[in-house]
């Protein structure tokens, strides 16, 4: 069972999304369920992860509603303040929801001690009270502050997504790996197979920029604990989506059986607990 455990739906508005600048003109656009299901049919791939791209519960409804449309959409990730007093209350209006996993901010947009405020950490408490998972996005700089986040939740249950995004543009390398190396020692964090292609050179990247990347991650964090994503349709500013699945596929060519199917979809439905989840 293969599942794509990172991917997008919206409505473009240039208002909501605003982060989509001129030189990320072909994603300026609708994408929906329709737009990605011959993808996935024509690669085999069962289903995927719905993520939030706005910071809004509107959103969240929105995903959901979409999940309960198109059964493919096997869980969503959406957003809720983690800084809300009131987050308990919060909650309950999405209770009886099984689609919902989990949550996620965009911290890459945030001065890293933000994740370390009490009422943040408050929050993750309350998220892992509720079983709910929490998806991390974040640069290479946020990564001190992460670390210790993990370390301060050990029992929050935490995805990385798109290894933290480093510089492969600029093969910025060393310090990422180090910082990498300490983030996956709490093994209550798996870490997203996913964004490499556009962290790379958009235009002129090929699958050599992106290996000591993979190399890392898969040394530190064992097949167990990644998940394969696509990020599209962010994807499609580096590559299409067969091309950014044949950059995973083609890294696990040598792994063994049981560990290409950990990666690309077992460990997805064990994070998201996705496998017994199919009502919204």
């Amino acid at each position: 069972m293969i599942i794509d455990s990172h991917q997008h739906f919206w409505k473009y508005n240039p208002r909501t999304h605003a982060w989509i600048d001129d030189k990320m003109k072909v994603i300026r656009r609708d994408f929906m369920p329709g737009d990605l299901k011959s993808l996935l049919d024509n690669l085999s791939i069962y289903g995927c992860i719905a993520v939030q791209a706005d910071q809004s519960e509107e959103e969240t409804e929105f995903l959901l509603k979409l999940a309960k449309r198109y059964p493919f959409i096997k869980a969503v990730v959406g957003w809720i303040d983690l800084w809300d007093e009131k987050l308990e209350e919060r909650l309950e209006k999405f209770s009886g929801r099984p689609k919902l996993a989990g949550f996620r901010h965009i911290l890459q947009s945030e001065d890293p001690e933000k994740m370390l405020e009490p009422v943040f950490l408050r929050g993750m408490k309350t998220l892992q009270k509720n079983g709910y998972t929490y998806d991390i996005l974040i640069y290479p700089k946020h990564l001190d502050a992460a670390i210790e986040l993990v370390r301060r939740c050990p029992d929050q249950k935490f995805v990385v997504d798109h290894l933290a995004k480093p510089d492969i543009k600029n093969q910025i390398f060393e310090t990422w790996a180090e910082k990498m190396t300490q983030l996956a020692k709490s093994e209550n964090v798996c870490c997203k197979v996913s964004g490499l292609v556009t962290e790379a050179d958009w235009n002129h990247w090929k699958p050599s920029d992106l290996k000591p990347y993979l190399d890392t991650v898969f040394e530190m964090f064992g097949t167990r604990r990644l998940l394969y994503g696509s990020d599209w349709p962010v994807c499609l500013l580096a590559g299409s989506y067969k091309e950014v699945y044949s950059v995973v596929t083609d890294y696990l060519s040598d792994f063994a059986a049981g560990e290409r199917k950990d990666v690309m979809g077992e460990n997805a439905v064990r994070f998201y607990g996705i496998s017994n989840n199919e009502n919204p």
